[in-house]
């Protein structure tokens, strides 16, 4: 059977402070947990049937030193309420939603990790997995957009030449295709480091999505720019893709945040 899945562990105000400002909690109750708090901005969340929700142990401590228990939760608890999906900029194949939980009772079998920083080590390893990923998509982008751009270009003419000619163009084209070969070479360097058995560090990760996503948003803007009115049209797909790039510079940390991440592992050394 296949299912549907969420990774839950964005709060309306825990955004870019994911562990610290969480406020999700689960208070033990005999051999069960109960569970409180809300997400947003979850992938899958409005369709998703197994959820992995990220919260606190409420023990009585300091919030922002509690330790960070995972959940696997279904679709239908009682108490758990998923939103439909929200309106968005970009990626609209991709449904988003929040979250809503209400005295969730868990048993201590849907535990998934909790305890000697497991809940903050898994949680760091998904970033490194879903920050590569942002990378590949937006290789993804950068090709389509510079496929695009050179069929327009050979197609598209002015004063009598196709706009391919002008070194203006040429110039734009070039330089989408020199972020597609760096973009390239940095996804490629993380399924060699994985097929090698070597995982790459989350400071690594960050490098590599932070790059990949303001090359993916340039050369994005660059076509739109090259496709001029026509590029500003819904009608030409150019328009959906410089939508759907800046979603990369947000989502699976900003870049502020990639900047963060890359600095502290530079000056930790």
């Amino acid at each position: 059977m296949e299912k549907v899945g969420a990774w839950a562990i964005t709060e309306p105000n825990s955004g870019s402070d994911a562990f610290g400002g969480m406020q999700a909690t689960a208070r033990k109750a005999g051999d069960e947990y109960v569970v409180n708090g809300s997400k947003t901005f979850i992938t899958n969340g409005p369709y998703a049937d197994t959820i992995v929700f990220y919260c606190k142990l409420d023990d009585g401590s300091d919030p922002r030193d509690r330790e960070i228990l995972t959940f696997v939760l279904d679709r239908g608890m009682p108490g758990l309420e998923q939103s439909r999906p929200l309106r968005k900029m970009g990626l609209h194949s991709s449904p988003t939603g929040e979250l809503f939980l209400n005295d969730v009772r868990v048993g201590p079998d849907r535990l998934l990790s909790g305890g000697s920083g497991g809940g903050r080590e898994s949680a760091k390893q998904n970033f490194v997995t879903e920050r590569a990923g942002v990378a590949a998509m937006a290789l993804g982008v950068i090709e389509e957009c510079l496929r695009l751009s050179v069929e327009y270009a050979k197609a598209r003419e002015l004063w009598g030449q196709r706009i391919g000619d002008f070194q203006l163009i040429q110039l734009k084209l070039a330089k989408m295709e020199v972020a597609r070969l760096n973009v390239q070479n940095l996804v490629f360097r993380h399924v060699e480091m994985q097929r090698t058995g070597r995982t790459p560090t989350l400071a690594e990760a960050s490098a590599m999505k932070l790059y990949a996503a303001q090359a993916a948003n340039e050369v994005a803007m660059e076509a739109v720019q090259l496709f001029g009115g026509n590029g500003y049209m819904s009608e030409y797909r150019v328009e959906q893709l410089a939508r759907d790039a800046k979603s990369f510079q947000i989502y699976a940390g900003t870049d502020e945040i990639q900047v963060t991440h890359i600095a502290r592992d530079l000056l930790s050394r």
